[in-house]
């Protein structure tokens, strides 16, 4: 298994269980698992629901911001990698 980052999370809102991701490089889409914060420390789960200015997308590249629904708590500056098999 292969993480590849993707970018870091810029904000959580708590309440509502949504994490703002800055994808930095590669793509996310719908489906994808990924990895919050580190191997080992971390969690994985996969992408179910994104948004951009609450609208949904299937999926977001480089440079673009997106709101994760996540699965548990995250804190800004966890990095974020793309599970690979």
């Amino acid at each position: 298994m292969t993480n590849i980052r993707i970018g870091k999370i810029t904000h959580y809102y708590n309440k509502i269980g949504v994490a703002v991701l800055m994808v930095e490089s590669d793509e996310v889409k719908i489906g994808d698992t990924i990895l919050i914060g580190e191997e080992g420390t971390g969690f994985t789960q996969v992408v179910d629901s994104m948004q951009v200015n609450h609208q949904q997308v299937n999926s977001a590249k480089a440079g673009e911001e997106v709101g994760l629904k996540v699965s548990q708590p995250t804190r800004e500056g966890d990095n974020v990698y793309k599970v690979t098999a």
